[in-house]
C-alpha cells in the first residue's frame, strides 16, 4: 500500500521543468504552491494534504487537490469523512470494477509527483519504517485516479485522488510483508514514456486493456530502500528534512 509520502516543490513541479517551461514552473510555484501543504519530507495520507496532480484534462498543468478519493456521489460532508481514509489507495487490478473508482478509472486519471514513499516492515511484533525512492533518486510519478467532488451544501468544488496500486516488486516483497495483507503492494510507478499513455483517453475497450495492461511491476524502476526514524508516536520528529535520514536497527536483518 501508499499511506506515506515525501513530496517536495521539485518534485511537484517536475513536469513542467522536464518539458522546459520555466514560464509555467514558476506560476506554479507562485499561485499554486501556497495553496498546499507542500513541501512533505513526511506526511500520512489519513491526514489528507493538499497536492498537486497532473489530470487527463490538464497533463501540462497542475490542479490542486486532495489526497483521499470522494466520488462524485457522496452526498454531504458527513459521508465524505468517514469514506476517504478508505479510498487513499486505489488497488490498480480492480479500478474498473469499483462503484467507487470506475468511472474515474475510464474517464479521470492523474499524476501525482514524489521524491519517495514510506512502508513499515514487520520484525518480532515490531514495525520499522523504510524509505523508498528511486535509485537515481529522481522524482517519481505514481498513477492515479481523481475526482470533482460539489458540495450540495455550498457549491464549492474540491478535487480529491487516489494513488493506484499493484503487486510489489523484489524489494517491497522483503519490505512490506504486512500480515494483515495479502502480497506485498506498492504504488503503479509510470516511466517517463508511459506517462502520456496513462493520461490518454478510453473510447472503446481496447483503450481500457491498454491501460489495464500498464497496471503492472515495471522492471525500467529500479528502487533502493533505507530505514528512517519512526514516523508515529512519541519519536516522531514530524514533517522535518530529517526524516529521510538513516536510521539503524541493530535488531533488524535486512
Amino acid at each position: 500500500m501508499c499511506y506515506d509520502i515525501k513530496s517536495s516543490y521539485q518534485a511537484q513541479i517536475q513536469r513542467v521543468i522536464r518539458k522546459g517551461d520555466k514560464v509555467a514552473a514558476e506560476e506554479i510555484l507562485e499561485k499554486l504552491i501556497p495553496l498546499t501543504n507542500l513541501p512533505l519530507h513526511h506526511v500520512s495520507g489519513f491526514n489528507h494534504p493538499e497536492m498537486l496532480i497532473y489530470t487527463n484534462e490538464s497533463p501540462d498543468f497542475p490542479t490542486v487537490a486532495t489526497w483521499g478519493f470522494v466520488p462524485d456521489w457522496v452526498k454531504d460532508e458527513d459521508q465524505l469523512k468517514t469514506f476517504w481514509n478508505n479510498t487513499l489507495n486505489a488497488r490498480g487490478e480492480t479500478i474498473f470494477e469499483k462503484p467507487s473508482f470506475k468511472q474515474s478509472a475510464l474517464h479521470n486519471r492523474c499524476i501525482i509527483y514524489v521524491d519517495g514513499f514510506y512502508e513499515h516492515h514487520h520484525f518480532n511484533k515490531k514495525t520499522y519504517p523504510f524509505f523508498i525512492q528511486r535509485q537515481d533518486e529522481q522524482p517519481m510519478a505514481f498513477a492515479g485516479l481523481w475526482s470533482k467532488w460539489i458540495n450540495p451544501k455550498h457549491g464549492g468544488k474540491m478535487n480529491t485522488f487516489s494513488i493506484v496500486t499493484t503487486q510489489g516488486n523484489s524489494l517491497m516483497t522483503k519490505i512490506h510483508n504486512n500480515p494483515k495483507i495479502k502480497g506485498p503492494r506498492m504504488p503503479l510507478i509510470l516511466s517517463n514514456e508511459l506517462e502520456k499513455q496513462w493520461l490518454l483517453a478510453i473510447q472503446d475497450d481496447i483503450d481500457q486493456i491498454k491501460i489495464q495492461e500498464l497496471i503492472k511491476i515495471n522492471p525500467e524502476i529500479k528502487l533502493k530502500a533505507h530505514t528512517v526514524g519512526k514516523l508515529r508516536g512519541k519519536d516522531y520528529i514530524g514533517n522535518v528534512e530529517d526524516i529521510t535520514k538513516e536510521v539503524v536497527y541493530e535488531e533488524l536483518e535486512f
